[in-house]
């Protein structure tokens, strides 16, 4: 239906630009005012639309936002729109259009009123738009702190719409930390004017924080007072966050840096001592009932004990179980429970962290934590104190741990291979080691023979050593003759294979040219007067009876009993001497210049007890 033709002389003599659009949104009329400033005529116009003579983006604006938006609402409010003169020139308007209805409510025409922006209004207009487009955080707000407008970026960052967020106070937008500072002087904060990189955190509308730096610019007017505040916010949660992670590794870097070195300086240590000992020799029916029982345990993940007496290579069996296992490629970690004080029992296990007590100036890693995937040695397990077995008992059962001064539970993957010169089942009886912790050791107890056991292994070993000695010392091997190693044979070894060692090397160092002195180097019986051609110890004679004297004067030589009868009475004239003290300044061990547990496994062996009466005798029946 089409208005009357007074309306129609009314509407085209108003002076504005105005149009009537129908409900297909086509012209039906235009002013005088509209027709002159275009160009167009009502005839060229009418049945035509308004796109078809919008620039292209006005056009596509008209088409997807502007027309859905006018039918859904039935207004439009100061809209900017583009259209093309017939001179070709660009004409820059700001529409409102209102939709008409009759009294029954039916669609009458639409009227839309156009004004053309002016120079201070096409700069503003020019300045929003870019202000909505750049590429970054721009927020505007008054001198309350109220939001006045926001760029589209600021929006995308934060999860917004532009109608969301439009009039509310900015500190709505930051996190308690950030706003608590502003609370009651935004305002004199906002007039102090400009700051530069200031650390906020602002929060998306899904509640995530994000860190920014914050800069700003104030404008005043011709009082100084603040009309409006421009703030610029750069994002730094990602940088901030990799920072941060880039601090933590380079913190874990450096830990593990450490433990690796500490470990590194441990291991080659380890491996340098355990390699002094050498490997496994002999061939006795002894030693192969022993290597028998490594192969059967080595690949199974049991607890082994090894037992054996001072001297006997017990830390060289852990090494050959720990290389025959399925941990071989896992480090073996050694603790020497006699040489750890009382105190530093459960650091030396277990680790601490800096200012667990005094004197832990930095964290350290303990010996469980080293042996993780691999095999820990405690060796003189006996003297492990009673208060901490009950921790070590948790490890092996729980194979979990608590550095001392830590809260954290760490969890390992340790086999555990124990070693004792004592009689445990004696100190389990005596209440000196808990019952549990024996069974949970000794689940498979290997039991190493003493050297005076294990028959011409003695022969072997001392080769073994001899050429070991010689290359370590650049010199040349010589060979051991009949006699040295019917010497050797005929010797105790209380010190066992350790003593053979020491007696190897003493000769090696004795020696001139080519001539081994074994006699100046073995610690008890063969006197010097009696020896071959080479300097060396001659065969011995036929032994007499015990205690007594051979056929044809004084024999050049002992028997073996009496070496061992000599031997006892000298340990037991020093124990005597000491009060029958083994340990400590002024016991027997320190007379004899050697170690308690030498002693102790030497008085085992010539079955030496202190008698009741504090006094024992000197000879034997």
């Amino acid at each position: 239906m089409s208005p009357d033709d007074s309306y129609l002389a009314l509407f085209r003599r108003i002076p504005v630009m105005a149009t009537l659009l129908d409900q297909e949104g086509c012209f039906i009329d235009v002013s005088d005012a509209w027709v002159r400033r275009t160009g167009y005529t009502r005839e060229a116009l009418r049945g035509a639309r308004p796109e078809d003579i919008a620039t292209e983006a006005s056009a596509r604006r008209i088409r997807e936002e502007l027309r859905p938006c006018f039918r859904r609402t039935g207004r439009l409010d100061n809209v900017p729109v583009e259209f093309r003169a017939t001179d070709g020139s660009v004409l820059e308007l700001l529409v409102t259009s209102t939709a008409e209805y009759d009294d029954g409510g039916l669609f009458l025409h639409s009227l839309s009123v156009f004004a053309e922006l002016s120079d201070s209004a096409r700069l503003e207009r020019r300045y929003r738009g870019l202000y909505h487009a750049t590429p970054a955080m721009l927020h505007t707000i008054d001198p309350e702190g109220r939001l006045t407008d926001v760029s589209d970026h600021w929006l995308e960052r934060l999860g917004y719409t532009r109608e969301e967020v439009l009039g509310r106070s900015i500190l709505e937008f930051m996190t308690d930390a950030s706003r608590q500072p502003l609370v009651g002087r935004l305002r004199e904060v906002i007039s102090e004017g400009d700051f530069r990189n200031v650390p906020r955190q602002m929060v998306t509308k899904g509640g995530e924080v994000r860190d920014v730096l914050l800069s700003s610019h104030t404008e005043r007017d011709a009082r100084q007072a603040a009309v409006r505040t421009l703030v610029a916010s750069k994002d730094v949660t990602e940088r901030n966050r990799a920072e941060a992670r880039l601090k933590e590794a380079y913190g874990e870097i450096a830990r593990l840096k450490e433990e690796l070195e500490r470990e590194r300086d441990y291991l080659r240590e380890e491996v340098r001592v355990s390699m002094n000992l050498g490997r496994i020799v002999g061939g006795s029916p002894a030693l192969q009932a022993m290597l028998a029982r490594i192969e059967a345990v080595a690949d199974t993940p049991a607890n082994v004990l090894i037992v054996g007496e001072t001297g006997t290579g017990k830390e060289l069996v852990a090494h050959a179980i720990h290389t025959r296992s399925n941990r071989a490629n896992g480090p073996l970690v050694k603790v020497n429970c006699a040489s750890i004080p009382d105190e530093l029992f459960e650091s030396e296990f277990f680790g601490h962290v800096r200012g667990a007590f005094t004197g832990a100036h930095r964290d350290r890693v303990g010996r469980f934590q080293l042996a993780d995937g691999g095999t820990i040695f405690l060796d003189e397990v006996g003297e492990i104190p009673l208060a901490l077995q009950g921790k070590l008992l948790r490890v092996l059962q729980e194979r979990e741990f608590e550095r001392v001064g830590d809260d954290s539970t760490r969890v390992v993957d340790v086999r555990v291979i124990a070693a004792t010169n004592k009689d445990l089942e004696k100190a389990v009886e005596a209440g000196e080691f808990r019952e549990d912790l024996y069974y949970r050791l000794s689940v498979f107890p290997v039991q190493v023979p003493p050297l005076r056991r294990r028959g011409d292994d003695v022969v072997q070993l001392a080769v073994h050593f001899l050429e070991q000695v010689c290359r370590e010392f650049g010199r040349p091997c010589p060979q051991l003759t009949q006699a040295q190693a019917d010497a050797l044979r005929g010797y105790a070894w209380p010190g066992n294979v350790r003593e053979l060692k020491n007696v190897i090397e003493r000769a090696v160092i004795l020696s001139t040219a080519d001539h081994l002195r074994l006699d100046l180097s073995l610690p008890v019986g063969l006197p010097p007067g009696r020896q071959d051609g080479q300097g060396a110890v001659s065969a011995p004679q036929p032994a007499p009876e015990r205690g007594g004297q051979p056929t044809g004067g004084a024999a050049p030589f002992l028997t073996e009993a009496q070496m061992r009868d000599q031997q006892r009475a000298n340990l037991v004239a020093a124990l005597e001497a000491a009060r029958w003290r083994i340990a400590g300044r002024g016991g027997a061990a320190e007379l004899l210049g050697m170690r308690p547990s030498t002693l102790a496994d030497r008085m085992k062996t010539l079955e030496i007890r202190r008698p009741a009466g504090g006094r024992e005798a000197r000879s034997r029946d």
